[in-house]
């Protein structure tokens, strides 16, 4: 006979995706079988393989061998180097037991794609604020945007950050430059922007606030505050407009097309939300790059 007491990780866990990852990774015919057989039971009674787990919940198995898993090999698709470890640590702008909240740098990829290895949470992972957690993503910046982005840090309060952005009460506030310069000062962009998910074409509703901080003939500074989350959502609304985000190379004007590869300018600047009557609010500092070019622009910040 073993015993197990259900962690907080795994609360509303299916109890056979429990087994599978806690114990062994069996066929799930040999779990239905020995839940039948009474060989596997949440505090000494029967169940079924959907049962959700609860917290201090006990699962009691018997009558038949198993290896159980102490070390779980886990594949990640990046190793980080030292440098790149090391260097995490002065990006992190708060740091608790549930989640961290970073500044992240231009060039790197949230999570682990086809196209980039290199990722933040496969860094993450192996610094020494991530040492007694796992980083649980829970929102997402482009590769090329700077900084404020969300990492939980255990499955809970992965599932509540998810559920706060879901109904929008997660307020994120970006900076960034466009060349030309929109008609009004102020103002709301509404669009109906387009994904495709295997061959099918989605429409998406996008809304984002703006605000004009500096402007010239060439080039404006805006505030920008969007209400829904939608992939690429200011960089796509901004080109409906003709006026792109500078340094942009996939969605530029073709008479704007860089030379060189430029910095995107467009930056995480703001977060706020409220946790059990809990007010958070954090701000990350545009990187240097993006104030010198402010700068060689004419435009002033704030």
């Amino acid at each position: 006979m073993r015993k197990f007491l259900v962690e907080e990780d795994f609360i509303n866990t299916r109890l056979d995706k429990w087994f599978k990852k806690k114990v062994c990774d069996v066929p799930q015919s040999f779990i239905e079988k020995n839940l039948r057989r009474g060989n596997i039971k949440i505090n000494k009674k029967k169940n079924k393989s959907s049962y959700k787990l609860q917290k201090n919940d006990q699962i009691f198995i018997s009558d038949f061998k198993f290896v159980q898993i102490t070390n779980k090999r886990k594949k990640y698709n990046y190793k980080p180097t030292k440098k790149e470890i090391s260097f995490s640590s002065s990006i992190f702008i708060e740091n608790n037991e549930n989640f961290a909240v970073i500044n992240k740098p231009a060039g790197i990829a949230v999570q682990s794609g086809t196209k980039s290895r290199r990722n933040l949470l496969d860094i993450l992972r192996l610094t020494k604020e991530f040492s007694e957690s796992t980083p649980y993503t829970v929102h997402r910046i482009d590769k090329e945007t700077t900084g404020v982005l969300i990492v939980a840090k255990n499955k809970k309060y992965a599932q509540l950050f998810t559920s706060l952005f879901r109904i929008r009460k997660i307020h994120k506030t970006y900076l960034g430059v466009i060349v030309g310069e929109l008609q009004n000062k102020k103002g709301v962009l509404i669009d109906d922007l387009y994904n495709y998910e295997d061959d099918k074409k989605i429409k998406v509703k996008a809304i984002t606030y703006f605000k004009v901080l500096d402007a010239n003939n060439n080039y404006s500074f805006l505030r920008l505050n969007p209400e829904t989350g939608r992939k690429h959502q200011i960089r796509k609304q901004l080109l409906i407009r003709g006026c792109p985000i500078l340094g942009d190379s996939k969605y530029r004007l073709a008479t704007n097309y860089p030379k060189k590869k430029e910095t995107l300018m467009l930056h995480a600047y703001k977060i706020n939300f409220s946790i059990a009557n809990t007010k958070y609010s954090f701000c990350a500092d545009p990187p240097i790059t993006f104030k010198k070019i402010l700068k060689e622009k004419y435009l002033k910040i704030f």
